[in-house]
């Protein structure tokens, strides 16, 4: 299986990080290395002093497929969780301006803490999901499913012309505003609506 992450989807989350909207989806990969499941705990790299949580939607792959059309790409996912996309800014911003690559900064290990899936005749209406991120029982981030700027099957489609996508693929769609740094101790909780999926302790 694959990550396959969007950036800047979120129209605040973009204002916030003074970065350009893209006219296309801004994609990158996460090994299978990244994945955090089970609430495990993050353990806090020595190599990043300012690591930032940035809470996301993500859907999950059910069958293969490429080049797909984005009438049909509703038919390639079957459920939906949240994740948390953690990013070393550090690292990033120093690769941003040497106009390099900034994949280690989101590709290192237990990067992508994520929950348990929730299938898609489970939910009322994935174009309207309320999800959330709270840190220490401080709510630090809110979004919706409406906000995004690519929804689901325009992100599937798009990817698809590029990267064929596999069953046990996971999609993350991008992060709402309010991204902040985290630190040894924190407790962070994901929700999907008033559901609690996701708890990461940092250690």
């Amino acid at each position: 299986m694959k990550i396959i992450a969007v950036g800047r989807n979120y129209s605040g989350h973009i204002k916030e990080l003074q970065n350009k909207k893209s006219e296309e989806p801004v994609i990158f990969l996460k090994p299978d290395t990244a994945l955090l499941k089970k609430n495990a705990p993050f353990y806090h790299p020595s190599f990043s002093q300012n690591i930032h949580h940035e809470v996301e939607l993500i859907i999950r792959i059910c069958k293969e497929g490429k080049n797909i059309q984005e009438k049909f790409a509703h038919k390639y996912y079957d459920a939906i969780g949240v994740g948390i996309d953690f990013t070393a800014r550090d690292l990033q911003q120093k690769a941003k301006e040497q106009g390099l690559p900034w994949e280690l900064s989101k590709a290192f290990n237990g990067s992508a803490p994520i929950s348990e899936f929730i299938p898609l005749e489970e939910l009322d209406d994935i174009r309207n999901l309320n999800f959330s991120l709270f840190v220490n029982g401080e709510k630090k981030q809110v979004g919706n499913s409406n906000e995004m700027i690519f929804q689901f099957d325009e992100t599937i489609s798009y990817i698809s012309k590029f990267i064929t996508l596999k069953k046990g693929d996971i999609i993350f769609t991008g992060t709402p505003e309010g991204v902040s740094k985290i630190n040894i101790g924190d407790v962070l909780e994901a929700y999907l609506e008033d559901k609690k999926l996701l708890t990461v302790e940092i250690k």
